[in-house]
């Protein structure tokens, strides 16, 4: 804003403005004399810095003015934006004094901080207008930073007379006459850009956070004007408060729209440009629409709380000593305590959850997500990600949502989206036109507002299949690349991405893989660092100690939360963790290769698949979560012990969920009681969750239950067999007779020829006559199983297709011909 002329009145004499001046005089003895503690004049170090060519602002706080002069400080609040230019000369008048060689056509601006009272973007009323506040929001769109003319040269074209310093407020304003006496030019003025000022010129739209929404309103936004050193401070998803005064713009989009245009313009013109008499509407009778708006003219931009992350919870900038400092004695003495505690690892978890039972392990994948790895980036300038992105799966109230809602509430810089509601733009970024200068601009989506921070989505499965692919590149190389309108541009999105899925069925099916039981693409999966399936059994003594949590959270809701340490605290240590920067040592790389090769060959190695596929992504996510584990301890090395959790927590995210056995013995029994006995079978066999795929796939191996079949006591024995190995039988059966048709092979088609050659298949793995029979018997109870359960075979005799069971049972004699069902397939 520019140091006005003296405004010159109607009969020609100056009018003065006797309060600004005295608030002028006011301020500049406030700047020559104010004092810090240490009796150096305070503002004279600022001042000099004013020299530098990029520099052109002075920041002085509003508690220093009131501790000089009460009645100048509450003038300054109550008529900032009339006092506001004569403030600016001020601090010219002071900087030049103290300051040499300084530019006689420079500019200087002013900023307050430390206002004491900040308001909400629904508190701004006219009331407020032209007075010093502070408001907070999140920025939302950021426009390109545009030069402003603030005062203007004219040049005349009559008679070359040049008008000199014509103020411009938020729009073109040419002088009213021409200085000289005797030209009367009212219209006919060029601009000349060389002996204009301009300064930088921002606009950035702010929108109401969250946490201040009343129920069920809309979030409100606001546009807010950036000058000077301001502009550029403020990034798309910062919280920041901005420190000004609210304005009367004319709102330029109102101007243009339809409705008013019709008015403006001169739409029956007569002939030699006279207007017909007639219909003029209201516009003769002086009514005009309303178009003007509020804005927002700021003089200094703050983070919001920049102490312990209140803008980002990854501030590059700090380090562990800079944040110290920034702490009291206490809250240092806090943290020195909590990285010192043994069992940190459980206490953090549990005081961060404290509502949730159970799931320790989708806790601790959760803790491990907020101190995330180390980023790096190569000598080529490759970015390798540090951040840790979380998937859970699992039946319906399992608490998904209550994980990724207390994330959201506790990361300082989080964004919570559903998934169905969610578009790809929406997701990543938008480009929108300006409504003023229509131009094409970028406004952040969910993945942009978060960055540095956590996106939590929910309903991740139910996501539209070309939304979900938006994420894919935001989820490796961490940017978001935009081609579109015109636009091109690559956008940081360093965010790690929590996601809660439910399984296709609404519940977990345990006969089918991981990949049937989810919608989602092998590309989206080999992404995520942690895959955690919540599946939920009955159980007595969970289920007991669920309820009583809940009750207990329901009647006494305060006293039931137990927390070992509160958030604040919390968030503090884990602001001073994220500042390590752990390397891993040589004993911990070994260690890594080690239980990479066993996860691969545990992958690769026949029957037992585990629920994905290891991929050098899985190697990656193992270095991350073993970084994050020595962040958490505060050690500037990983150690092999932080490798060995990390590579046990991706072992519970790999493992895949225990089938039940198939009982091949009770074929009449009715489903519903089936299902209760597999469960209760895997009630007995599901404990051995740390045992790998590999060997708990043996370890329900045939011969095992083939001879706890045999050695039956006097009860009826059960012949069980593992999951894997009934699927592994039928997958052969169904290759063979696939084959046997293809080679029209009519003698293996049939039930006796398929069994004989099956037997002949594993001829080495029998060794008695005893187990010879136990095999046949297997063999055909897999048969009947295929036949008359899972519909995978089809059994036809000469007279074509078989009917129902009975007449099965009374064909017995025959032979049947057994085929392939076509609309089987295969799986991997």
């Amino acid at each position: 804003m520019d140091i006005p002329e003296p405004t010159v009145g109607a009969s020609g004499q100056q009018i003065k403005d006797d309060l600004a001046e005295k608030c002028q005089k006011l301020f500049q003895d406030f700047l020559e004399e104010f004092q810090n503690s240490d009796g150096d004049v305070k503002y004279l170090r600022e001042a000099e810095e004013l020299i530098r060519p990029e520099r052109n602002t002075l920041l002085v706080s509003f508690a220093d003015l009131e501790q000089f002069n009460q009645e100048l400080a509450t003038t300054i609040q109550e008529e900032y934006y009339r006092v506001y230019p004569f403030l600016c000369r001020a601090v010219r008048s002071f900087a030049r004094d103290h300051g040499n060689m300084i530019p006689a056509n420079k500019e200087f601006y002013l900023a307050i901080q430390d206002l004491p009272s900040r308001h909400k973007i629904r508190e701004l009323t006219t009331a407020r207008v032209g007075a010093l506040v502070r408001i907070s929001g999140q920025v939302v769109r950021t426009h390109p930073v545009h030069p402003e003319l603030v005062s203007g040269t004219f040049l005349c074209l009559d008679c070359q007379t040049v008008v000199k310093d014509v103020e411009q407020q938020f729009k073109y304003t040419q002088p009213n006459i021409c200085r000289n006496p005797v030209c009367s030019n009212r219209r006919r003025f060029m601009l000349d850009t060389n002996k204009s000022r301009f300064v930088d010129f921002q606009k950035v739209r702010i929108q109401e956070t969250q946490a201040e929404l009343p129920r069920g309103s809309i979030p409100r936004s606001l546009e807010v004007i950036l000058r000077a050193e301001a502009v550029e401070t403020a990034q798309a998803g910062d919280k920041c408060d901005f420190t000004g005064t609210l304005i009367v713009v004319p709102d330029v989009s109102q101007l243009s729209s339809p409705g008013s245009r019709s008015e403006t313009s001169s739409r029956v013109a007569g002939s030699e440009g006279y207007e017909n008499e007639g219909v003029r509407g209201l516009r003769a009778l002086g009514v005009r629409d309303l178009s003007y708006k509020l804005a927002f003219l700021a003089c200094y931009v703050a983070p919001t709380n920049p102490r312990f992350g209140g803008k980002e919870l990854r501030d590059e900038e700090q380090t562990a000593e800079s944040i110290k400092n920034q702490m009291s004695v206490k809250e240092w003495e806090k943290v020195f305590e909590m990285s010192q505690d043994k069992n940190l690892y459980h206490n953090l978890c549990t005081s961060l959850f404290p509502t949730i039972h159970g799931n320790d392990e989708v806790k601790r994948g959760i803790m491990l997500m907020l101190f995330g790895g180390v980023p790096k980036t190569t000598m080529e300038k490759t970015s390798l990600r540090g951040d840790i992105n979380v998937c859970i799966v699992g039946d319906p109230s399992t608490a998904k949502s209550q994980f990724l809602k207390h994330v959201e509430e506790f990361s300082p810089r989080a964004v919570y989206t559903s998934g169905k509601a969610s578009s790809a733009a929406g997701l990543t970024a938008a480009v929108v036109r300006d409504e003023e200068s229509h131009e094409f601009v970028i406004e952040a989506g969910a993945l942009m507002l978060a960055d540095n921070g956590v996106c939590c989505i929910d309903e991740f499965d139910k996501m539209d299949l070309k939304d979900q692919v938006a994420i894919h590149e935001a989820m490796e190389q961490q940017t978001i690349s935009i081609t579109k309108a015109g636009v091109k541009a690559t956008l940081n999105a360093r965010t790690s991405i929590l996601a809660a899925a439910n399984p296709v069925g609404g519940r977990y099916d345990r006969s089918k893989s991981l990949k049937q039981n989810v919608n989602l693409s092998a590309p989206i999966m080999s992404r995520f660092d942690l895959f955690f399936i919540l599946v939920d059994d009955c159980n007595e003594v969970t289920d007991y100690a669920i309820a009583r949590r809940i009750v207990d959270l329901h009647s006494r809701i305060e006293e039931s939360v137990e927390r070992l340490y509160t958030l604040d605290e919390i968030r503090r240590y884990l602001l001073f963790a994220r500042q390590f920067k752990p390397k891993i040592s040589k004993e911990s790389e070994d260690f890594i290769v080690e239980q990479y090769k066993r996860l691969r060959q545990r992958d690769g190695s026949g029957v037992t698949k585990s629920a994905w596929r290891i991929t050098v992504r899985q190697l990656e996510s193992m270095i991350r979560l073993s970084e994050s584990m020595a962040r958490m301890h505060c050690c500037d090395e990983v150690q092999p012990k932080h490798v060995k959790e990390a590579f046990r927590l991706l072992n519970k995210s790999i493992i895949r969920v225990e089938t039940p056995d198939v009982n091949l013995d009770h074929e009449e029994v009715e489903p519903e009681e089936e299902e209760a006995a597999a469960a209760v079978q895997h009630g007995v066999n599901g404990n051995d969750g740390d045992v790998p795929n590999g060997v708990g796939g043996e370890a329900h191996g045939i011969n095992g239950h083939a001879e706890n079949g045999v050695s039956g006591s006097a009860a009826q024995p059960s012949l069980r067999l593992s999951f894997t190995e009934y699927r592994r039988i039928s997958n052969l059966v169904v290759l063979h007779l696939r084959q046997a048709e293809e080679e029209e092979d009519e003698s293996t088609l049939k039930k006796s020829g398929l069994i004989n050659w099956y037997l002949k298949e594993i001829e080495s793995e029998i060794d008695s006559e005893e187990e010879l029979v136990n095999k046949k018997k297997i063999i055909e109870k897999v048969i009947h199983r295929l036949v008359h359960y899972d519909h995978i075979l089809i059994e036809l005799t000469q007279s074509g297709l078989k009917g129902s069971t009975e007449a099965a049972e009374a064909e017995t004699g025959e032979d049947p011909f057994l085929v392939v069902n076509p609309n089987y397939t295969l799986e991997d």
